[in-house]
């Protein structure tokens, strides 16, 4: 992890202090009861959002870097902690939900004692910089943005169940178009590549060692599979054909009776509609249908006759494109329809034919940032290019994303490939 020079046109404290401010403005438009609401064990309540990322400042740079730092608030080392066993005991991330205490305010409060601490330490490393200290820093930077990411999808998720139908932000925008741009291929030849991360900037430790592979001639389309497009697969009879389906995802589609995307509804008067962080719409034919499982991917590209792209290829494609699209800073919160020279970052995590694993080579951090990545390495697939919800300045061609193959609270879509 390269941490991001003192010299560059924001400070690393104005850095800092931007981010955690996005953090808050996401929460800014929610009830003081919306807080705490979890609606399923993967989705959390985002008042532990919240905290949690002021916690890994906390116990990752205050209390090991920051002399003199005591905790003003006993007990949030364990509320709050994630996953990291080497660090202590916490509480089961499906039970989130139930803590009623600490109270929002107090939330806040620990978010405005772990600012202030923070800002002394910038102070200190602008004077006498510490590369180390420096690349927590950054790391922690980009966590909160992978929770202000996960703070759009759980929103969402916790909204989608109210039968009152909520609307989280009612002046989101949209794009409309009057026609689906067609598909092109962006075909790459044969050849040795490197992937992987490897400067200049930031990584995370899975993006790393860059090394090399070897692809075979391959296509990968310039644009996300359409709402409209996905349509035919349901009226085709997609989800009642096995043989379309992994043995898996046809087990858990039919233990869930799965007939379309995650939140989409069908009305008898209205047609097909879509819940959006901007409330329930009907839904647009031309953008790219979002919400789904690998399972369903993986269904979908069979069906079409085509595959999901690998990792590899992805990113050797994805490195050969400007980083813009549809990103959290656009504001629409939501997959937009591709525009014509095509749709490459943004939009929509896409979802890869390739399991979450290490690269060859690849070393875990250090001490408790070890557990960051590489223990969830198993049972897990990969995704890439980003989303509506995801930072644009926290984007790169290597960033590896994962999610387990059912889960479909993400905001995760498809990109057909295939073998030349």
């Amino acid at each position: 992890m390269a941490a991001t020079p003192l010299t560059a046109e924001w400070s690393l404290r104005q850095r800092y202090l931007a981010t955690r401010q996005v953090s808050e403005s996401l929460c800014s438009p929610l009830l003081i009861e919306d807080y705490q609401t979890q609606s399923c064990p993967e989705a959390s309540p985002p008042k532990w959002h919240l905290a949690h990322v002021t916690w890994f400042f906390e116990t990752f740079l205050l209390k090991p870097y920051h002399d003199g730092y005591c905790t003003q608030f006993p007990g949030f080392d364990r509320l709050f902690n994630s996953y990291y066993e080497s660090i202590g005991k916490f509480h089961p991330r499906e039970q989130r939900g139930h803590l009623a205490r600490p109270a929002v305010e107090e939330v806040y409060r620990y978010r405005r004692a772990v600012d202030h601490a923070m800002e002394a330490l910038c102070d200190r490393l602008e004077r006498t910089p510490d590369d180390h200290v420096l690349s927590f820093i950054e790391l922690g930077i980009h966590h909160e943005q992978q929770h202000q990411e996960l703070l759009c999808m759980d929103i969402k998720a916790n909204f989608s169940v109210n039968p009152l139908k909520p609307v989280y932000r009612g002046d989101l925008p949209r794009r409309q178009v009057a026609a689906t741009a067609p598909v092109q291929w962006h075909e790459q030849a044969g050849d040795l590549y490197e992937i992987g991360h490897a400067g200049p900037g930031f990584g995370y430790d899975n993006e790393c060692p860059r090394h090399r592979v070897y692809l075979p001639p391959y296509r990968v389309a310039n644009r996300l599979v359409t709402n409209a497009e996905y349509l035919e697969f349901i009226a085709a009879g997609g989800y009642g054909q096995a043989g379309l389906w992994l043995s898996d995802g046809w087990a858990h589609s039919r233990r869930h009776d799965w007939r379309h995307p995650l939140y989409w509804e069908r009305d008898e008067a209205d047609g097909w509609l879509e819940m959006t962080l901007g409330g329930w719409r009907a839904l647009d034919l031309h953008a790219p249908v979002c919400h789904v499982s690998y399972y369903e991917a993986e269904a979908f590209a069979r069906w079409a006759g085509q595959r999901l792209p690998t990792e590899a290829e992805l990113e050797v494609v994805l490195a050969q494109k400007p980083l813009c699209g549809n990103f959290f800073d656009q504001g629409f919160l939501h997959p937009q329809p591709a525009a014509p020279d095509g749709q490459w970052f943004g939009d929509l995590w896409t979802w890869t034919g390739s399991a979450y694993l290490p690269y060859p080579g690849f070393r875990p951090l250090a001490g408790s940032a070890g557990e960051y990545n590489g223990k969830f390495m198993c049972n897990q697939m990969v995704l890439r290019g980003g989303s509506c919800a995801t930072s644009q300045n926290h984007m790169r061609a290597s960033y590896r994303n994962f999610f387990y193959p059912h889960e479909r609270w993400p905001f995760c879509g498809i990109r057909l490939a295939a073998d030349l």
